[in-house]
């Protein structure tokens, strides 16, 4: 495969992982989480973020964003998100299908002329109306950290959302795919960016940061949320997210958390788009077209398309904005200075 700056997805998988994976690869184990493994490290990512929460293994990020929405929810009740949410645009209707509610999309506040993934306030609260019978109910709110558009949501802003739906008797869910590296960016704890925000429910990624298969899902608030963590095992059941070797997941989170490798990972991953960035504000002719604040970078080609298809013979990455001639490159774990330099060099020539 070319040299991706497509997705962090396309990136492999850390040494370390494969070594924790191969570790835990002998003798036998009770499958569907029921090993003693698999609960200590569980209660290893409980702990890790604050004690007052119930995690849970999941396959996937779908997967995830599924069972942690799905269990608030009734059949009458609407999920609220950006109109750019990955839930809405990426998961085809998976959150729709499963939990038989629709989703209600808000739109996004406007950034540099385009929309920067993140809803505010006021916003929110024009959706927050009940009691008319011909009308779904919202019941929940799910934003995304970093957002689809790489932004990040300060501590404060996630705050006032979560009283907003608390105080409307509802609930808050992010989707904490790229959750590292925000953390990375924010130069903060995972504990201080999620569960002392105010969050009901989160995803911990990790497949997108370095890790071969699986997520885990946590509801916070034990007492309060006691009916939803009671619920959650027999909905990740039905939604075919109980992988049976769990303990293979489970040996990834561990080397995942320890010695931080998780943030390690992340920051690298941001310290490579920041790296592009500066690369790229060095070429007149491209304009940096959003904030860059985690490990993506987005950016105006002045090519035609067929030079940027000769750019995609040897790279891949997403054109974000066909009108704008706008791309998506995005930095992972293991992208390396000398192949952005090789980016640029490639980029220079094609405007020469």
């Amino acid at each position: 495969m070319k040299y991706s700056f497509g997705s962090d997805n396309h990136s492999g998988v850390h040494p370390k992982i494969l070594k924790a994976i191969e570790k835990i690869n002998s003798g036998y184990s009770f499958g569907y989480g029921e090993d003693k493994y698999t609960e200590g490290v569980l209660d290893k990512i409980e702990k890790l973020l604050g004690g007052d929460c119930k995690a849970l293994f999941v396959l996937n990020g779908t997967g995830a964003n599924v069972v942690s929405i799905s269990t608030f929810l009734k059949p009458f009740s609407t999920i609220l998100a950006p109109h750019t949410a990955h839930i809405i645009e990426d998961e085809c209707g998976a959150v729709e299908r499963f939990s038989g509610c629709r989703i209600t999309p808000i739109e996004c506040q406007k950034e540099r002329g385009s929309y920067n993934g993140k809803i505010s306030p006021a916003s929110l609260k024009q959706y927050l109306k009940f009691g008319d019978q011909h009308k779904v109910q919202p019941k929940i709110l799910s934003i995304s950290q970093p957002t689809e558009n790489e932004t990040l949501y300060t501590i404060e802003e996630i705050k006032q959302l979560s009283k907003i739906m608390h105080q409307a008797g509802g609930y808050i869910h992010l989707d904490g795919s790229r959750i590292s590296n925000a953390a990375a960016a924010m130069k903060l704890s995972i504990k201080e960016i999620v569960a002392e925000t105010g969050i009901d429910s989160f995803s911990f990624g990790g497949t997108k940061n370095g890790l071969l298969i699986g997520e885990v899902i946590v509801v916070f608030n034990k007492k309060k949320n006691k009916e939803f963590i009671d619920n959650l095992c027999y909905i990740r059941k039905q939604a075919t997210q109980l992988y049976s070797k769990n303990r293979f997941i489970a040996a990834q989170f561990e080397e995942y958390i320890k010695d931080n490798l998780y943030l390690k990972m992340a920051q690298h991953a941001n310290k490579m788009a920041t790296y592009l960035k500066r690369k790229i504000e060095a070429i007149p002719q491209i304009a940096i077209t959003k904030k860059v604040e985690t490990n993506a970078v987005y950016l105006a080609l002045p090519f035609s398309k067929k030079d940027i298809k000769k750019l995609q013979d040897k790279y891949l990455f997403y054109m974000w904005d066909e009108e704008k001639n706008e791309a998506r490159l995005m930095c992972s774990f293991n992208t390396t200075k000398e192949s952005i330099d090789e980016l640029i060099k490639d980029i220079r020539s094609l405007i020469k």
